[in-house]
């Protein structure tokens, strides 16, 4: 669990400063175009990397820098409205009836969801006809002793 911790701390961390260059250098393109557009003397910051924005500026998209920057926050909510989520739920092999049930139940709770039979697939496979049929999510409920315990997303 520590190492879990760790390992999203320090992802946290580079996804930010990656934001943060990113943030920079967009700021510095900005500058030298408000410079060029403008007439102005191009400010003494920038004189040095210049020639290597202005060629970096050329195959920018007019668009992205009129967006908002994008920030780790935004991450699950990037295709929000433009796709609607497609969800499978299975079950382990040989389910029991109250694990039939309960999927049956769960299925129902997620809009868009639609339940599947498992049968001896493993799991690449499932993973596999999930891709192939673009699903977003699969949903995998395994019992112990008849209960519902896990639920593998």
């Amino acid at each position: 669990m520590l190492r879990r911790q760790a390992r999203l701390r320090r992802e946290y961390l580079y996804r930010k400063s990656l934001e943060d260059k990113e943030r920079s250098i967009l700021e510095r393109k900005r500058k030298l175009r408000d410079a060029l557009e403008g007439g102005r003397v191009i400010p003494t910051e920038l004189q040095k990397d210049a020639l290597e924005l202005r060629k970096a500026m050329k195959y920018d998209d007019d668009e992205r820098e009129d967006l908002a920057a994008a920030t780790h926050m935004d991450d699950e909510y990037v295709w929000a409205g433009v796709e609607d989520p497609k969800i499978v739920v299975t079950t382990s092999h040989d389910p029991s009836s109250r694990l039939k049930q309960f999927a049956k139940e769960l299925r129902l709770i997620f809009p868009n969801a639609q339940r599947l039979n498992r049968g001896n697939y493993v799991m690449s496979q499932l993973v596999q006809a999930c891709v192939a049929n673009d699903v977003t999510d699969l949903i995998i409920i395994h019992e112990h002793r008849g209960d519902p315990g896990i639920l593998i997303m």
